[in-house]
């Protein structure tokens, strides 16, 4: 915890060495593909291309995959290496990305922005991958609305905390102008909010940074029944109070929306969604409360680096694409881009802007305080999230099994894994 502490306060308040003044020197005249995971950025990522690309003579073309995408990152690569098309820069969330395409990645070791962040992904003490930003969810909530209804956020701290809130909002809808409590998405292409991000407070709430022990009995299909029936209760909440046309068949922007025009209390997403709040001009007071997934109290939100982005080696235009990272973190315009125009926290100890979004502020705060539990969705492999959990969250919020066989499925696929 300490470790990681530090690590943030590096990447958030220390300004770190003079950044280089100009683009990184590279081949011109030619195109790179990035290949990225972000939709909620892409309009964001693909002007900074034409910026980049106005200032260098080279070209980046921006692919986005993911969101409401009926295709998820890994299918797509997955299509593109047969297709003998893969992109120069693509995304990895972790080990198990890492393992699957490791033959193609480029070890970046010797580039100068690994010089400027403590969360790049590493392997066997190499560099392979640059950490797209650092962040961070737990249940987003409208604190105005809260107080309104006479709701103290440090009530939540677990089940029987959220599970007295919602009650308590449910009652107040027609008074509070809400559709629903919660918003949520379970629908079959929103497995990402399933499978990946609550998943993930199965694996790691309450533990201390970096404790692999659920994690590890899991891989070995060993299933703690009591922490699984816990974690079970809090997914039947939340399904219990979201918009079912919402949860079950809507998006990722019917499910910010609704908590960002001030149709939900509750969002289940994180500081990405800052300019999806900008845009929709929520100038409510909101924050981030724990998961209440245990009826023990917790005290932590999640937050790491997300993703990271990897240099294809085969690629023609590796020089290229080593400048495009390098001149994210190293020149005003890149730096611009993640911060200011795309609301992401800065994985970079130069960078010395913060975002003005209200939930990343909230992140900051809980990292600063060291109230922080780990992203341990990605030691599980993408086709076990996407096509063995994923379905199984939907057939629970659809209403076609109840808890007891959600808990049976769920127990049934993570045994599997021995």
């Amino acid at each position: 915890m300490r470790k990681f502490l530090v690590v943030l306060v590096l990447l958030t308040v220390l300004a770190g060495a003079a950044f280089a003044a100009g683009a990184s020197e590279s081949a011109k005249g030619v195109e790179i593909t990035v290949m990225q995971n972000k939709p909620e950025i892409d309009a964001m990522l693909k002007d900074y291309a034409l910026v980049w690309g106005e200032k260098t003579g080279n070209t980046a073309v921006i692919k986005s995959v993911g969101g409401s995408s009926s295709i998820t990152l890994g299918q797509q690569l997955k299509a593109d290496y047969a297709a003998g098309d893969m992109p120069d820069i693509f995304i990895i969330a972790g080990v198990e990305d890492y393992k699957e395409w490791e033959g193609v990645i480029l070890d970046q070791s010797g580039e100068a922005w690994t010089k400027e962040t403590s969360v790049a992904f590493n392997m066997n003490g190499k560099t392979y991958g640059f950490p797209v930003a650092v962040e961070g969810w737990g249940m987003a909530y409208n604190a105005d609305m809260l107080k309104k209804a006479g709701i103290d956020p440090s009530s939540l701290v677990n089940y029987a905390g959220f599970k007295a809130a919602f009650e308590k909002l449910d009652t107040m809808k027609a008074d509070l102008g809400i559709d629903s409590v919660v918003s949520m998405a379970a629908g079959p292409e929103m497995g990402w909010v399933t499978a990946h991000h609550n998943f993930n407070s199965l694996l790691s709430n309450g533990l201390a940074y970096g404790d692999l022990s659920v994690v590890d009995d899991l891989l070995a299909g060993n299933v703690d029944a009591k922490r699984l029936s816990e974690y079970a209760d809090w997914v039947e909440l939340l399904f219990m109070y979201a918009d079912k046309a919402v949860l079950t068949t809507g998006g990722y922007d019917a499910q910010v929306g609704a908590f960002a025009t001030g149709k939900a209390a509750f969002l289940h997403q994180g500081n990405w969604t800052d300019p999806n709040m900008a845009s929709a001009n929520a100038t409510f007071e909101m924050a981030f409360a724990p998961h209440g997934s245990m009826h023990a109290a917790t005290d932590g939100i999640f937050v790491a680096a997300p993703s990271f982005y990897v240099i294809n080696k085969d690629s023609k235009n590796v020089e290229a694409a080593k400048a495009f990272l390098n001149d994210m973190v190293f020149t005003s315009e890149g730096q611009d881009f993640m911060v200011n125009k795309a609301g992401m926290i800065p994985a970079y100890a130069n960078v010395k802007l913060n975002p003005a979004g209200a939930l990343s502020k909230s992140v900051q705060k809980w990292a600063a305080e060291g109230k922080v539990y780990s992203w341990s969705q990605y030691y599980f492999t993408g086709d076990f999230r996407d096509l063995t959990l994923a379905p199984i969250y939907n057939q629970f919020a659809n209403g076609s099994i109840d808890k007891a066989k959600y808990i049976s499925l769920m127990t049934a696929a993570l045994e599997g894994l021995k």
